[in-house]
């Protein structure tokens, strides 16, 4: 999964602002663009956090425009992002997948939080709950 993030040069400081078209909450700035770029995906990670917390569904990234640069989540985060959005569009209750699971209840609010890396199978095991296969591919 891939935001869309323009970069903007601060006059005077030089400093780079970063700000995402698609999650507007999503805003911070870095000394280099080695920094920016570090510090994009933190703040990128961040305000998904108020998705999930909200229990807003987060966007899909919309297409790169000129001028953009491309972050990347890493892959676990993109598919805590993708179950989190898939529990919202079923009207699933974390604690009712939890129960169908056979999980304990903080298990689940771990595999939705996306600071921890959930291993793969388990948000697989998640996504067949739901009635749905998680695939992979590589582009």
């Amino acid at each position: 999964m891939q935001f869309p993030a323009r970069f903007s040069r601060e006059p005077g400081s030089g400093a780079l602002n970063v700000s995402f078209p698609d999650i507007p909450e999503a805003l911070t700035w870095g000394k280099t663009e080695a920094d920016a770029l570090h510090q994009a995906l933190d703040a990128l990670e961040s305000a998904l956090d108020f998705y999930f917390e909200d229990g807003r569904p987060i966007p899909t990234p919309s297409p790169r425009k000129r001028g953009q640069r491309m972050i990347t989540l890493p892959a676990s985060t993109t598919a805590t992002v993708m179950l989190h959005n898939e529990l919202i569009h079923q009207k699933v209750r974390p604690a009712e997948l939890a129960k169908r699971l056979g999980i304990p209840r903080q298990e689940m609010t771990r595999m939705l939080n996306l600071r921890h890396k959930t291993k793969i199978d388990t948000i697989a095991a998640a996504f067949q709950a739901l009635g749905k296969h998680l695939e992979l591919s590589v582009g």
